[in-house]
């Protein structure tokens, strides 16, 4: 799995103009699956944002977590996050899973966050979404379990 995480003083999804996820203080996390993830990616996933220590503390240093600052999770699921742009002018999204096994693995990360204690907002699996943010800092990190050792 690939993530692009931003710390956000909020965020939000809407699909054909009704909200289905909305965070504040928190993390955006924008999620991509890739066929060879298992239900061990989507847990370290959870684990390693949830104990991410991104937010500053009073000495303006990386040192506070999700956990730390009360803050929650928006996970939105994007398939460009695989996207490969060597070839040509068009991106492939050949190394993007098929719903089959995104979706149930887009689903275990949400479910992996809860079980750690942290709220989690989610967009629509498919759909076409607008996704609003107040980027932090600002702060984005990239976050890929195939990279973890």
């Amino acid at each position: 799995m690939r993530a692009v995480v931003q710390r956000v003083t909020d965020a939000s999804v809407e699909v054909d103009g009704r909200i289905t996820g909305a965070i504040e203080h928190g993390l955006l996390v924008l999620v991509g699956v890739e066929p060879d993830d298992t239900p061990a990616d989507a847990e370290f996933l959870a684990d390693k944002i949830a104990g991410l220590r991104c937010f500053a503390d009073a000495q303006s240093k990386f040192n506070l977590s999700l956990y730390d600052v009360g803050g929650s999770v928006l996970l939105v699921s994007q398939f460009t996050l695989l996207g490969d742009c060597r070839k040509g002018r068009r991106p492939s999204f050949s190394g993007a899973a098929g719903p089959e096994i995104a979706i149930p693995l887009y689903e275990a990360a949400a479910k992996a966050f809860e079980e750690r204690g942290v709220p989690v907002a989610t967009g629509e699996f498919g759909a076409h979404m607008r996704v609003r943010s107040t980027n932090d800092g600002p702060v984005t990190l990239l976050i890929d379990t195939k990279k973890r050792f």
